[in-house]
């Protein structure tokens, strides 16, 4: 056979858009008759490497089809357990921790002598505060103490003298009833005389000494009454002096006891368990009656959360509440509805609204609602003002999401 030109052994090969034509061959020589044997087959096999892709993409997006509808139902699914498992709580942002918090203050005024207490220091019932120089009270106590003996010994006088007015109207009826013997006797004298005057058996003088007698004892009788009389008249004055050093002790006790009050109070003490805040005490300061020492916050705090009108339907004291303090964002404190307040803030408000003039808008208003702490922490330090996130359980029945877990 003759051999064949170049340009005819080579196989040309149809350009494709992915692929760009092969450059034109430059060479003379003949290729070996095994490079044309395996380059036929490559170039029968291009047309199925362009269909591939097709079916390639195809199962991609029935794959991509089936994954965006099963997430498209765990969404929905999701939503809808969302809305079932929220629709049992009501929360609110507006809520701040609250108590009553006072002012300590002295009760009788003084030289501070000592402060044993600091700054946000927590104290309990009975403990030290602040002393107030006490000399100036105890001087008054010993004062008042002494006026105190000085009544009781002035009662005991009266005393011995009602016992000596008791002895002199025994005294005084002794001698009534002798004198009303002596005017028995005398009576019996004087008629006896007079009849024998009568008589002639006695003289006349002697029945006059005898009727004179007998009016003797009968002045004598009258005496001795009137002296009863007058010892009993002196009996009450005593009583009624008495009375009134009776009353004399009672008030010297009252001032005394107000002495001892005061010298007392020269100690300030905590009334109950809390802590002291803006500590303003300082040993040598003169503290008038009624100047704040310090503020003290007490350990019993609660939350007032102000609820929107629309949230308080179902919404009962002892239901569950559980918030979380801005403060302490990591933990959860658990505590219940005590109180749901019989109107409005504003209500109560120094200058509430008023609604019947001008123009109305209609304003959800809020409420305020009492939550206490079942279990205040202690590690942490809680006071008023610091902002509260609540959240009540208005419904106690388990929704679908607490069913299934509770199933899983």
């Amino acid at each position: 056979m003759s051999p064949r030109s170049p340009a005819t052994l080579i196989p040309l090969r149809r350009p494709t858009e992915s692929t760009p034509p092969p450059p034109a061959p430059v060479t003379t020589e003949a290729p070996p008759p095994e490079k044309l044997l395996l380059e036929e087959p490559a170039a029968a096999d291009e047309t199925p490497s362009k269909k591939a892709p097709r079916g390639v993409f195809a199962g991609r997006r029935a794959r991509l089809g089936g994954v965006a509808l099963l997430a498209l139902i765990v969404a929905v699914s999701a939503g809808g357990l969302y809305v079932d498992y929220s629709s049992r709580f009501a929360t609110t942002d507006d809520a701040f921790i609250a108590a009553r918090q006072f002012a300590v203050a002295p009760k009788v005024p003084g030289y501070l002598t000592s402060v044993p207490v600091t700054d946000n220091q927590h104290v309990a019932t009975g403990d030290v505060i602040a002393h107030v120089d006490e000399r100036d009270y105890r001087v008054a106590l010993a004062l008042a103490e002494a006026a105190v003996s000085a009544a009781q010994a002035g009662i005991a006088n009266i005393d011995a003298q009602l016992q000596v007015q008791q002895a002199q109207i025994t005294a005084s009826e002794t001698q009534v009833k002798l004198g009303e013997a002596r005017l028995v006797y005398a009576q019996q004298q004087s008629e006896r005389y007079g009849e024998l005057a009568k008589e002639g058996w006695s003289s006349r003088q002697t029945g006059e000494l005898a009727l004179s007698e007998l009016y003797q004892q009968q002045a004598a009788l009258a005496n001795a009454r009137a002296n009863v009389t007058v010892a009993h008249r002196q009996l009450e004055s005593l009583k009624a002096q008495r009375n009134s050093a009776v009353a004399s002790l009672q008030q010297e006790q009252a001032r005394r006891d107000q002495a001892q009050l005061n010298l007392s109070y020269t100690t300030v003490t905590a009334a109950q368990p809390g802590r002291i805040v803006q500590l303003g005490a300082a040993v040598g300061q003169f503290a008038q009656a009624g100047t704040a020492l310090s503020m003290f916050v007490p350990d019993e705090i609660w939350v007032t959360a102000n609820f929107k009108e629309t949230q308080l339907d179902a919404m009962r004291p002892g239901q569950p509440v559980s918030f979380r303090i801005d403060a302490y964002p990591d933990r959860e404190i658990h505590g219940h509805v005590a109180s749901v307040q019989p109107g409005s803030g504003t209500a109560f408000s120094l200058l509430p609204a008023e609604n019947a003039t001008g123009n109305y808008v209609k304003i959800v208003q809020r409420v305020p609602v009492k939550v206490v702490i079942d279990h205040p922490p202690t590690d942490v330090a809680l006071g008023p003002g610091m902002s509260v996130v609540p959240t009540v359980r208005t419904d106690p029945t388990p929704s679908l999401y607490e069913r299934l877990r509770s199933w899983l």
